[in-house]
């Protein structure tokens, strides 16, 4: 990182339709390792854009009876609505129809002619529209191209090439020089052998068509279209010798989708060699999201999701928390609507909705909404344990957060949330209260409980905005208008905190079945999961999940139903007049429960405290003898003789019993 300087570009998107949750994943990563960045006090450039020249928008265009510039005026409206909509805040926007990136690509390509390596042949070969690119007879599959599905076409042309064969030992000099360039690492290893494999010159102009920049000079050609797109993270800054390009070249971070790691890996750095411009520091290749197998794709309608419409239906900060959260940087990941769900109430609604809740109604009530000044002589080693954890949580997100691993940073950030939620059953407030001269001991621990809300707050700020500003209100804190990364120690006692409206609505049973459904465009909730992943609709007139087999098993999906979780009992106590029940209350990883047990003739409630049992926990909530139980806890034996389901090591609360 040069200077204190952050500069991160998405991949400018192609126009040939509107943005989907694939192109929304990359910009919301890029929006997320930006606010990071700020956060650390640094002076961040984020661009992103669209790509509007080319063969497949001339078709585009032509199929919606438009001219291709009012085609492209159309769809990027779209794009320059859909990232607020999903708190993406750039810096720029490219277009590469605005006259300042005509400039730089007549300049790259003047750069490059200097320098000898432009020169004029004839192109015979194959060539898919899909992929703006001739392609090679080994690159097909089925006679067809892997990414797109579609034969392509024999073509005969005049073209300009690049003499990338030239720049073949430069590049793997470059690589070995620079091993953080190409990432993860097994992209680069990809990269390197089909570098090393031989390079053939690039051709780098199109006489097909005529919607593009024409060649400098010679106006039957239009410069080949990733020439054309290429150029834009150079041109967004007004070329070199512009204040911009001077304060942020060489970009920090190109993130791309796998997809298109030949052209920014090889064609870029070579073009920009031959320029007499640096490479940007890093290229990373992220995988792809799929639904049942199936790339997102705009060519592939069954894939197609608005992320729009799933913000609208979960929340901006539940959608953003889960595409950072669920698939590791550079893996790829199937997207499941249930999925979705079960992070939303599990990380957001069970643990840091709860914590928040918890907390602000615990300082309302005891010390009537004011932050209260911790008593050093009252602490203990559990708050101390609490601090170090928040501090190694903050640091080990941070160094996640620069390695590029969003899903590794919100896993730290979770573990400081779920060491809180466990903190106040350890240190139970609400019999400290109660207790004549504790008064000191409740301060400090709902300052210490406070203050770990803060820090998380800070954590999930650059993958959840919205929720981080919301959270800091409630504590009376005002708005962050500088770098704020957090330290120890800086909640100010005396602020008033405000109680406020669930953080994160869990989804019962009964939203998630409307969801799928409407997700689903209509269908019966049971049938909706299956259709949104890709699989055919129900024949006419059916309405439920298939009949059970006639010997009676359960299908797989149908036990993957039942929500089975570690729980630790944190206090039990027998129902009142009820020989066989005890009231246990249990831990399920950051969410209390209370559920009633028919075990009193087998256990003790003074044993049960401390033990790790397995609960089903998606149970409906039940009235026994009067006291509600909110699921059920997993025993096997006679009903005078039981023995509970346990572990024979120790496993965190809250985990799925798989």
């Amino acid at each position: 990182m040069r200077a204190n300087r952050f500069y991160v570009t998405t991949p400018i998107y192609y126009i040939n339709d509107v943005p989907h949750l694939g192109t929304a994943y990359t910009t919301i990563v890029a929006d997320a390792l930006a606010r990071y960045q700020r956060a650390r006090g640094r002076d961040v450039h984020f661009l992103t854009g669209t790509d509007e020249h080319g063969e497949k928008v001339e078709e585009a265009a032509r199929n919606a009876r438009l001219s291709p510039r009012a085609h492209a005026d159309r769809i990027v409206r779209q794009f320059k609505e859909t990232w607020p909509k999903l708190d993406v805040a750039s810096d720029d926007f490219i277009r590469t129809t605005e006259p300042r990136h005509a400039a730089f690509v007549e300049d790259m390509w003047k750069r490059m002619d200097a320098a000898g390596d432009i020169y004029l042949g004839h192109y015979d070969g194959l060539y898919c529209i899909g992929c703006e690119a001739y392609v090679a007879e080994g690159e097909l599959e089925d006679g067809k191209c892997k990414a797109h599905g579609r034969a392509p076409e024999r073509r005969q042309e005049p073209s300009y090439f690049f003499r990338l064969a030239k720049y073949q030992q430069p590049l793997l000099d470059f690589y070995r020089d620079s091993p953080g360039f190409i990432r993860p690492e097994s992209r680069k290893n990809e990269v390197v052998s089909f570098v090393a494999g031989g390079l053939r010159d690039l051709s780098i102009s199109r006489t097909s068509f005529t919607w593009g920049i024409p060649v400098p000079g010679d106006p039957a050609h239009v410069v080949y279209v990733w020439v054309d797109a290429l150029a834009n993270y150079v041109s967004a800054l007004g070329g070199p010798g512009g204040e911009l390009y001077r304060r942020y070249w060489p970009a920090d971070v190109h993130l791309i989708g796998k997809d298109i790691l030949r052209f920014h890996a090889v064609y870029w750095p070579a073009m920009l060699m031959s320029a007499g411009l640096p490479p940007p520091a890093c290229v990373f290749a992220h995988g792809w999201w799929s639904v049942t197998g199936k790339k997102i794709s705009k060519s592939l309608p069954a894939t197609r999701i608005s992320p729009t419409a799933l913000a609208d239906d979960v929340g901006v900060d539940a959608l953003r928390y889960f595409l950072l959260r669920e698939l590791p940087l550079g893996q790829d990941g199937d997207f499941s609507y249930e999925s979705l769900v079960g992070r939303i109430n599990a990380d957001l609604a069970n643990d840091l909705g709860n914590l928040l809740s918890r907390a602000l109604a615990m300082v309302d009530e005891y010390t009537g909404g004011v932050v209260p000044e911790p008593d050093a002589a009252a602490a203990t080693a559990g708050d101390e344990t609490l601090r170090i954890l928040a501090e190694s949580a903050r640091d080990r997100a941070a160094q996640a957060w620069e390695d590029l691993a969003p899903s590794r940073a919100l896993e730290a950030t979770w573990e400081l949330v779920r060491a809180a939620n466990r903190y106040i059953v350890e240190n139970e407030p609400w019999t400290l209260r109660k207790s004549p001269g504790k008064e000191p001991r409740l301060a400090t621990v709902l300052y210490t409980l406070l203050e770990a809300v803060r820090v998380a707050a800070e954590l999930c700020a650059p993958a959840m905005p919205r929720a981080a500003a919301r959270i800091r209100e409630q504590l009376g804190l005002p708005q962050a208008t500088q770098a704020l990364w957090p330290k120890w120690g800086d909640l100010a006692a005396g602020l008033q905190v405000r109680r406020g409206a669930a953080l994160f609505p869990r989804i019962d049973k009964e939203r998630e079945q409307a969801l799928l459904a409407k997700w689903a465009g209509g269908l019966s909730p049971s049938n909706a999961t299956r259709a949104l992943q890709g699989a055919d609709r129900p024949a006419a007139g059916e309405t439920g999940p298939p009949p059970a087999a006639p010997d009676g098993k359960l299908s797989y999906e149908e036990f993957s139903k039942i929500d089975l979780r570690v729980a630790i009992i944190v206090a039990a106590e027998r129902v009142k007049d009820a020989d066989r029940l005890l009231k246990l209350t249990v831990d399920l990883g950051g969410e209390t429960r209370q559920i009633v047990a028919g075990i009193a003739t087998s256990y003790a409630a003074g044993d049960l405290v401390g033990r790790r049992v397995i609960v089903v926990a998606n149970l409906k909530p039940a009235k026994i003898r009067g006291e509600r139980s909110e699921g059920m806890i997993l025993a096997a034996g006679e009903k005078d003789a039981l023995a509970l389901a346990t572990f024979d090591r120790e496993v965190a609360p809250g985990a799925k019993v798989k």
